[in-house]
């Protein structure tokens, strides 16, 4: 491990429909380490966070189509843009350019908060209403963690 800032979950990104919050604690658990791993893991840490985000975005692809999320294409233009540049900087991170892995990471870190705010949350709400007839309750705690 190094000494640099990685990213911790807080219930400040919880949204309140449950298999949305589990995969994005993953996601803050897997940008994490591509924040605070030595440099001779961040190769593998890019592919972990490419299989993350493959099965994570592709589930809300899959929610937002089966429930006619009207929104859809600006979320998921959103995603591919970010896995586009995911296989870009996995390549440079295997040529040895980890400073790149390190900005990316810590431009998914400032991505993630506003993605869910906005994107994430009308797509929870919209399932909720869907599925419960109402938008989810959202008890959170430790909130003075800035993210």
């Amino acid at each position: 491990m190094t000494d640099r800032q990685g990213m911790q979950w807080t219930d400040a990104f919880l949204l309140g429909y449950d298999a949305m919050d589990e995969t994005h604690r993953e996601f803050v658990d897997v940008v994490n380490r591509l924040l605070t791993c030595a440099d001779s893991e961040l190769a593998s840490a890019m592919r972990a966070f490419i299989i993350h985000a493959e099965a994570h975005f592709g589930q809300e692809k899959a929610w937002m189509e089966e429930t006619d999320f009207p929104p859809r294409e600006c979320h998921i233009d959103d995603h591919e843009a970010v896995m586009d540049s995911a296989r870009q900087v996995e390549g440079l991170v295997k040529t040895g350019d980890f400073e790149v892995g390190r900005e990316f990471a810590a431009e998914l870190a400032g991505w993630f908060p506003s993605h869910a705010d906005y994107l994430d949350s009308a797509l929870a709400q919209w399932m909720a209403k869907k599925k419960l007839g109402g938008v989810p309750v959202v008890l959170r705690r430790n909130l003075n963690i800035e993210h």
